[in-house]
């Protein structure tokens, strides 16, 4: 039997293809981390409570509405997002003037209403979540469930995609424009205030998006946001403070890493994120993409 380190090459397959799980997740949860701090200036704390809420969301409109995981991942994000609309307009957009730490707080606080409101409903343990899809393919070292393959594709298509809006299109250069001298912007007749909502709506979809396709991995819980959020500010803060490539390179990369670490090194495995972000810190405080400005 093939060997990688001592360890059988189809168990090395296999954990990697899980930390690719968790990274697809890193990815997409920091990608829209990356776009709300990089164009808003604000550390969204409740976007672990955010991607809890999509899940949640998939879970009602399945069991109270009876309706599946495709329009789940339809309706769960555009509800997550607008409720993200809502909370900038009325509560974040009165913040941007004062210092970092007031949205951080307003955040935190949304993070913990969230959580305790969900937890009314579903307890501590959470609910199952039904896998849209069964089976699997096998490459004879290991056996791949087709739905945590999906999972991958999916969040290198929707991270690639987002990339590219936002670093190629005309729409993307107006919202960085917004964030650098967004008083430029209005003079080309666009309404600044509304593309800040609009963006802050769309990066707390994105987290809504990753939780609706967490859900048949990980049960939906009301703690399921907040297990996950410090660790993928670590991968925003490896990546760089509002770098889309760097969120979404590091998110896959040290998803990637974590899955190995579990295999070759288990003791570290829950700390070598943290590890990888100390180091980063140590050698390029403004992260491996991000600019000194």
């Amino acid at each position: 039997m093939e060997t990688v380190f001592g360890m059988p090459v189809g168990l090395v397959a296999g954990q990697a293809v899980l930390g690719l799980i968790n990274g697809a997740f890193y990815a997409i949860m920091s990608l829209g981390l990356a776009i709300i701090f990089g164009m808003l200036r604000i550390v969204n704390f409740a976007h672990g409570a955010q991607f809890m809420l999509g899940a949640f969301v998939a879970w009602v409109i399945l069991e109270y509405f009876g309706l599946g995981y495709a329009w789940a991942l339809l309706i769960a994000p555009l509800t997550v997002g607008l409720t993200g609309v809502l909370m900038e307009r009325v509560l974040l957009r009165h913040l941007y003037k004062l210092d970092h730490v007031y949205p951080l707080l307003l955040t935190f606080g949304i993070a913990l209403l969230l959580e305790g409101a969900v937890r009314l409903k579903l307890g501590v343990s959470g609910q199952p979540y039904p896998n849209p899809m069964a089976g699997g393919v096998s490459l004879g070292i290991t056996f791949f469930p087709w739905y945590r393959l999906w999972v991958i594709a999916v969040a290198i298509v929707i991270c690639a995609g987002t990339w590219f809006v936002i670093e190629k299109t005309k729409l993307g250069s107006y919202l960085r424009a917004a964030n650098e001298n967004p008083a430029l912007v209005r003079t080309f007749g666009i309404n600044v205030p509304r593309m800040l909502m609009l963006t802050y709506g769309f990066g707390v979809a994105l987290a809504g998006f990753s939780g609706v396709m967490a859900a048949p991995i990980y049960q939906v819980n009301p703690l399921m946001g907040s297990s996950l959020i410090i660790i993928v500010f670590a991968v925003v803060v490896i990546g760089g403070m509002g770098s889309i490539a760097g969120a979404v390179v590091a998110g896959f990369g040290l998803g990637l890493l974590e899955g190995l670490t579990k295999l070759f090194l288990p003791d570290l495995a829950g700390v070598v994120i943290f590890i990888v972000m100390i180091l980063t810190l140590a050698l390029r405080p403004h992260g491996l993409f991000g600019r000194n400005n």
